[in-house]
């Protein structure tokens, strides 16, 4: 599902320790937020950076550095960050031979990336790259989000492309119903484990959408 305008592109941080049993958690986020976004395209690209720049932060800072990836649109390109505390360690672009194994992250980025850099702070220093999104409105908010967020949870609780996007048949759209009420009931564990009343919600969604068809 690519959305020009999905769930609105909000700046989101996530403070980690840089181990490299981190990594595969960081990759599945980062999908997540980029399928919510409406930016599956960029999926594999995004990954890839995030590898490589943890994986950097590892190798040179060391494993348990205390790390935080940052993810945010800058106009219409997607920035990635990933901030730690040390200041001497700066990522540089290496010649890199065919057969070497080592000092490929940076050569990586810089070919995948549109542009990155560095930004030294006075404790800290943020690695970052940008990738051109593709899209005309960098935080998706010019249009109704309702809908396209929606199919974006059903498409994480499905598959990558779901089978009620291009089709309405019967049996794809009883999938779409029967994917929505299991979003539906997770939503209601939720707030049951967190000491709310899921009734309680249940009555005020629905007297929500009511409002809202009623306004049109």
């Amino acid at each position: 599902m690519d959305f020009d305008h999905c769930m609105p592109r909000k700046p989101w941080e996530l403070p980690f320790m840089a181990q490299p049993e981190e990594v595969a958690g960081l990759r599945r986020i980062m999908r997540m937020h980029l399928q919510l976004w409406g930016l599956s395209a960029l999926v594999d690209a995004a990954q890839l950076c995030v590898t490589e720049l943890v994986t950097n932060t590892i190798t040179h800072v060391g494993a348990g550095t205390p790390t935080t990836l940052a993810v945010s649109m800058n106009g219409t390109h997607l920035r990635i960050e990933v901030h730690d505390p040390c200041t001497r360690e700066l990522p540089t672009l290496l010649a890199v031979e065919q057969d070497s194994e080592c000092g490929r992250g940076i050569t990586l980025v810089d070919a995948v990336a549109d542009r990155w850099g560095v930004v030294l702070r006075a404790d800290s220093k943020v690695t970052w790259c940008e990738l051109d999104a593709e899209v005309t409105a960098p935080h998706g908010e010019t249009e109704p989000v309702r809908f396209s967020r929606a199919e974006a949870l059903l498409g994480i609780y499905g598959t990558a492309k779901p089978p009620w996007v291009n089709t309405r048949t019967p049996l794809s759209m009883a999938t779409a119903e029967e994917a929505a009420i299991e979003v539906i009931t997770d939503l209601l564990h939720w707030l049951r484990a967190r000491g709310c009343d899921p009734d309680t919600s249940l009555d005020r969604a629905q007297m929500r959408f009511e409002a809202e068809l009623k306004a049109g």
